[in-house]
C-alpha cells in the first residue's frame, strides 16, 4: 500500500468517528429534547387538569352558598355565576392542553369568577349579620309582648277580681224572714183550709256600697211538690241565663239604709199541707230563703 493511500485511510476513519460522534451527540441531543417535550407536555396537561378541578371546586362553592341565602335576589345572581362557572369547565375541557392562549383566558376568567364569589360572600356575612340582628331584636320584642301581655292578663285578672269582689260587697241581702198563714184581716191561721193570704216579712240589709236605686224584689213561693206558686205562667224573669217563674214581685227605692219590707200572697188556689220554700231574689241574685210548714 503505497504512503498515499495509507493517509487517504487514515483520513476515512477519522471522517467516520468523526461522523460517528456526530450521530451520537446528535442522538443524545435529540433524546434530551422528546424528554423535556414529554414532561413540558405532562406539565401542561397536568396545568389544566388542577384549572379544571378548581372550577369545579368554585362551582360547589356557589352551590354551598346557595344553600343558606333566603334573599331571591342574591340567590339569582349566584345562581347566574354558577351557571357561567359551569359553562366555562365544559369549554375549558374541550380546550386542549397546549393551547396556552386558551388556558391563559380561562384561567384569568378564574381569578375574576373568585374575586365575585368573594364579594358575595361579603354580601352573604352582611345579610346573616343583619337577619342575627333581626332575630335578636325580634326576640326581644316576643319576650316584651309576653311580659307585656302577662302584665296586662295581671291587671285583668286583678280588676276582674275587683269586680267580683265589689259585686259580692255591693249584694244585698235579705234577713229577718219570717212567713205567716192567715185570714184576711191578718189572723194567723193554723188550718190550710182557712189561709187565705200568705204574709212575708224580711229586711233588706244596710250595705253602702250597693248602688242606690229601683230595685225589683223577686219572691218564689215552692209547694211540696216542688211547683211554683203564681197567678200566670207568664210571670217570668231571669236567673243564670234562663228565665223562671215568680209568686210575686215588689218594686222598691233602697238608698244603702236597712230597709223592711212585706209582701202579701192572696190564696186563690188549693194548697195541700207539707213543707213550703220561699226564695228571694235581687239583682239576678238570690239574696235569701225560709222555708215554712203548713199542716192540714
Amino acid at each position: 500500500m503505497s504512503t498515499e493511500q495509507k493517509n487517504n485511510t487514515k483520513i476515512f476513519i477519522v471522517v467516520i468517528g468523526i461522523l460517528l460522534i456526530g450521530i451520537a451527540v446528535a442522538g443524545y441531543f435529540i433524546f434530551s429534547q422528546k424528554s423535556q417535550i414529554d414532561v413540558l407536555q405532562e406539565e401542561t396537561n397536568l396545568n389544566k387538569k388542577q384549572l379544571e378541578d378548581e372550577y369545579e371546586n368554585l362551582a360547589v362553592q356557589y352551590e354551598g352558598f346557595k344553600l343558606n341565602i333566603k334573599n331571591d335576589s342574591l340567590l339569582q345572581r349566584l345562581t347566574n355565576e354558577q351557571t357561567k362557572v359551569q359553562r366555562l369547565l365544559e369549554e375549558l375541557k374541550t380546550v386542549k392542553a397546549d393551547n396556552q392562549s386558551e388556558i391563559s383566558r380561562l384561567n384569568k376568567e378564574l381569578a375574576s369568577l373568585r374575586k365575585i364569589l368573594k364579594s358575595y360572600i361579603v354580601q352573604i356575612d352582611s345579610l346573616n349579620r343583619a337577619n342575627e340582628q333581626l332575630k335578636k331584636e325580634k326576640k326581644e320584642i316576643t319576650t316584651k309582648y309576653e311580659q307585656a301581655t302577662h302584665t296586662l292578663n295581671q291587671v285583668s285578672q286583678e280588676k276582674e277580681n275587683l269586680t267580683e269582689k265589689v259585686t259580692l260587697a255591693s249584694k244585698l241581702d235579705a234577713s229577718g224572714i219570717s212567713i205567716q198563714a192567715t185570714n184576711s184581716k191578718g189572723k194567723v191561721q193554723k188550718k190550710i183550709k182557712k189561709v187565705e193570704q200568705l204574709v212575708l216579712n224580711f229586711t233588706i240589709t244596710k250595705n253602702i256600697t250597693a248602688e242606690p236605686g229601683e230595685r225589683t224584689i223577686y219572691v218564689r213561693i215552692m209547694k211540696p211538690d216542688n211547683d211554683v206558686l203564681t197567678k200566670s205562667r207568664t210571670n217570668v224573669f231571669p236567673f243564670e241565663n234562663k228565665d223562671i217563674n215568680y209568686s210575686m214581685k215588689k218594686i222598691i227605692e233602697y238608698g244603702g239604709e236597712e230597709m223592711p219590707v212585706t209582701m202579701y200572697w192572696i190564696v186563690e188556689e188549693y194548697l195541700m199541707p207539707g213543707e213550703y220554700r220561699v226564695d228571694i231574689f235581687a239583682d239576678g241574685n238570690r239574696i235569701g230563703m225560709k222555708s215554712f210548714t203548713m199542716e192540714d
